[in-house]
């Protein structure tokens, strides 16, 4: 309901809790708490971190390592539930089930890791692996898919800042694994079981889909959330190779902590400053009397927002039962609409533009994940310290980042002033991987340092890129389900890559050292290869498999060019620009309320 405020002023009680409802209920804070959310959705980045201790705890080969690796990607890259729940539950519905989904995968694996339940089967790791990784898809389509349709202009860079936070997660909740548990990585298991399930809890309701509206500060109020993050991961990548160079306290570990918590909460002060700006606009225009909570539902209640959702769903499903050929997800599959507009599931999916995103998806995420879970072996392969990997892990992390806010903020800018396609730079980024991956095949001192910063910066870009490209595409209907489908091919990628090439060839020259001294692969208490020929042929694969999908990104440059030659965000300039009148006229007195259909 409606809450009026007699006076200018109001009471000073009052006007406090209705500006911090306002604040808590706002489109800013829904955009900082998104972002703690996203910042704990990167626990499969750490996997290269722990794996050294599930394959000594529990007696793998590397084999069976990248296969349970394989799962993981296969959990983290396997969104289509969370998107179809999404497409039909609200919001607060999908973040809860990951939540729950994160802590049960999670705390399983660290109970067997610890010892505290008897050994699990190989398969049993398996599923509780592939359903903690699973969880940050709910929290993607939860939080990541609502930003991008409450900021459709501005995708790209929303995108971008988005999944730059999920780039920065490995290292920042190593950072946290450090001040709370000390240097033990089978507790670092346990904080990413608990750590992200907390955080999504604790803003289920806030994160939700507003109605579209401008706003004359949108950018630089992203530019500041971008200088923001870059602060940050350049204090992680200076506290990464400090630790490494110096041994820290504990004491020193936390203030550490401390440091990155402190710059990951200062978006907080840039949404209450948008709020107070807003709030003092909203009384200048209404001196007397003022209504809190009409644009965009600020003051709004959860048992408000369930009812408001429930409503839009009966007219939706009103409007599809008199429209059955315009609205359903499978209705006239072959026959697509221009691109950009909204199309179904089925059109989206079977179209030869989503085809060739798949093809070249498995070739450059296939290889990307493929590098990133071996970066541990790698390095012990070539005779790194233990303490050196965590580096390389870490290094990855915020070049994740760094490839993910490129992503999405510089092709913004180079789409804006020379429309230069995005598949243009996902190409790139492909090229930039396979460059990654000869260094690694062909060492030289310190090469691997170099790869995990190329692998890290393409990896970032290749996946913001594609979320992307696929809401430029297919438009931002279903987008809940179809960004959730047009990763599907990179964990098959990551199985044939990672289990069947690498793994294989790696224990192929692990059991060719061993008979070279003397030893049988049974007598070895754990499989382990060391040199330069241990990954040398197998990433030189690679590298031919990412210039394999630089080629086929080429074909979906020739397709998509003209389009992008156009004004992609016209009908959204639109949209914003009826909602604002229709804004207008309420606070006219004039009784027009926006259409349902318009808000979607």
């Amino acid at each position: 309901m409606a809450m009026t405020t007699a006076g200018g002023g109001g009471g000073g009680g009052d006007g406090c809790c209705a500006f911090a409802l306002q604040v808590l209920r706002g489109r800013w804070f829904m955009m900082f708490a998104s972002f703690l959310i996203m910042a704990g959705a990167g626990a499969t980045y750490l996997f290269g971190v722990y794996s050294k201790d599930i394959k000594s705890t529990l007696g793998y080969d590397q084999s069976t390592l990248n296969l349970l690796s394989s799962c993981k990607d296969l959990g983290a890259n396997v969104g289509v539930l969370s998107g179809l729940i999404a497409e039909v539950a609200p919001t607060w519905l999908v973040l809860l089930v990951g939540s729950a989904m994160n802590f049960a995968g999670y705390f399983l694996i660290w109970l067997a890791v610890t010892r505290r339940i008897p050994r699990p089967a190989v398969w049993q790791m398996c599923v509780y692996i592939c359903v903690g990784a699973n969880s940050q898809n709910f929290a993607n389509t939860g939080s990541l898919v609502t930003c991008v349709k409450n900021f459709p202009e501005s995708r790209g860079i929303m995108l971008g800042l988005m999944k730059g936070f999920v780039g920065l997660s490995g290292a920042m909740m190593t950072q946290l694994y450090y001040a709370i548990y000390g240097d033990d990585s089978k507790s670092l298991i346990l904080l990413i079981g608990w750590l992200p399930a907390v955080i999504s809890i604790v803003f289920v309701y806030t994160i939700r889909t507003m109605k579209l509206s401008t706003h004359p500060n949108e950018l630089k109020v992203f530019y500041e959330c971008l200088a923001i993050t870059v602060v940050l991961a350049l204090v992680i990548m200076a506290l990464t190779i400090a630790q490494k160079q110096v041994s820290f306290s504990h004491g020193a570990y936390v203030v550490s902590a401390v440091a990155v918590c402190v710059l990951t909460f200062l978006p907080l002060g840039i949404a209450v400053r948008e709020e107070w700006a807003t709030w003092k606009q909203r009384k200048a225009q209404k001196p007397t009397t003022a209504t809190v909570g009409v644009a965009g539902d600020d003051a709004s209640s959860p048992a408000r927002d369930l009812e408001i959702h429930a409503t839009d769903q009966r007219r939706q499903e009103e409007q599809e039962a008199a429209n059955p050929n315009d609205t359903s997800c499978c209705a006239d599959v072959f026959k697509p609409p221009e691109r950009g507009a909204d199309y179904t599931i089925m059109q989206a999916l079977l179209s030869l533009d989503m085809i060739t995103l798949f093809v070249a998806t498995f070739c450059g995420l296939g290889c990307s994940l493929t590098a990133v879970d071996n970066l541990g072996q790698i390095g012990e392969s070539l005779g790194y310290p233990q303490h050196t990997i965590g580096t390389f892990v870490s290094l990855v992390s915020v070049w994740n980042y760094f490839g993910r806010v490129f992503a999405g903020f510089i092709s913004e800018i180079i789409y804006d002033k020379w429309k230069v396609p995005r598949p243009v730079i996902m190409m790139l980024s492909l090229v930039v991987s396979g460059v990654g991956d000869l260094l690694i095949a062909f060492p030289a001192p310190g090469s691997v340092y170099v790869a995990s910063l190329l692998i890290g910066f393409s990896f970032g870009a290749q996946l913001t890129l594609l979320f992307i490209i696929i809401s430029e595409l297919f438009g931002l209907k279903y987008y809940s389900t179809l960004f959730n489908c047009g990763q599907l091919a990179s964990p098959l990628g990551s199985y044939i890559l990672n289990v069947l090439v690498v793994g294989r060839l790696y224990d192929v020259e692990a059991t060719r050292q061993l008979a070279a001294r003397g030893l049988t692969r049974s007598a070895a208490k754990e499989l382990t290869c060391i040199g330069r020929r241990c990954y040398r042929t197998s990433f030189s694969i690679l590298a031919g498999v990412n210039a394999l999908g630089a080629l086929v990104l080429l074909v979906l440059v020739v397709r998509t060019r003209e389009y992008y030659q156009g004004d992609i965000y016209k009908r959204y300039r639109d949209q914003m620009a009826e909602n604002e009148k229709g804004i207008a006229l309420s606070n006219a007195g004039i009784d027009e309320p926006v259409n349902v259909k318009d808000r979607k």
